[in-house]
């Protein structure tokens, strides 16, 4: 089962300095049927303008992996951690006991993101922060694994979360595919541009699909692509 969203059916708010699109019931959107994926809570797409941005504010329990699209996101929390991360690359937070963060926009122009929120598999842990350069070649033409909590990847270089998911990224010449296997298990899948097909179903950019019992997926780049994909347990 491949249930694609479409970009215009997404929950939308915009205040002027950030207009975002939720995959996912958030703030003021809810629709009872987009609560959550496995464990999969948030999928925000989040335009920045330049100069503006997130001010100070609390999380808890909740692992948070910011993907940028366009532009870079520049962090920074009461624990003192500071950074600022560009197109291609990824930050994760660990909520756990609590932080206060702030995420801004310091660039000329504006900033685009996934900001993705997973709940985590054990309540309480110690917050953290970390980011990563991916360099634009480790992606090209294969899944590339951002951030994981998942036993298979401990020795990887993807950030760690506390869950058994991970995020893949890959870059896509149009006309090539990749594979994965999923398993039992669940996926959900954005390209941040191009269109894809993945086992037979159609998928244009910013676009979402949720999926179930498809034990390998197929996506073949219709054009020059690049895709997130979320590989979940069934369970939050």
């Amino acid at each position: 089962m491949i249930e694609r969203r479409s970009l215009s059916s997404l929950g939308n708010a915009n205040f002027g300095w950030l207009d975002a699109k939720h995959h996912f019931s958030f703030g003021h959107y809810h629709d009872p049927k987009r609560v959550h994926w496995g464990p999969l809570r948030v999928w925000n797409d989040d335009t920045i303008a330049a100069g503006t941005g997130f001010d100070p504010h609390p999380h808890r329990d909740m692992e948070i992996i910011t993907y940028v699209r366009k532009g870079a996101i520049t962090h920074q929390d009461r624990l003192g951690n500071q950074g600022r991360t560009e197109a291609g690359d990824v930050q994760v937070m660990s909520a756990g006991t609590g932080i206060v963060h702030a995420e801004y926009n310091r660039e000329p122009g504006e900033t685009q993101i996934f900001q993705i929120w997973i709940i985590p598999n054990k309540a309480g842990v110690q917050p953290r922060w970390e980011a990563r350069q991916f360099p634009k070649g480790e992606s090209a033409g294969k899944l590339v694994t951002l951030a994981s909590g998942r036993a298979q990847d401990k020795d990887s270089q993807a950030l760690m979360i506390h869950q058994d998911a991970a995020l893949l990224g890959a870059t896509l010449p149009a006309g090539t595919t990749v594979t994965h296997e999923l398993g039992d298990r669940l996926a959900y899948l954005v390209p941040a541009r191009g269109k894809v097909r993945v086992n037979g179903v159609e998928i244009d950019a910013r676009d979402g699909a949720a999926i179930r019992g498809e034990p390998t997926l197929t996506i073949e780049a219709l054009e020059e692509a690049e895709i997130l994909l979320a590989d979940l347990p069934q369970a939050a």
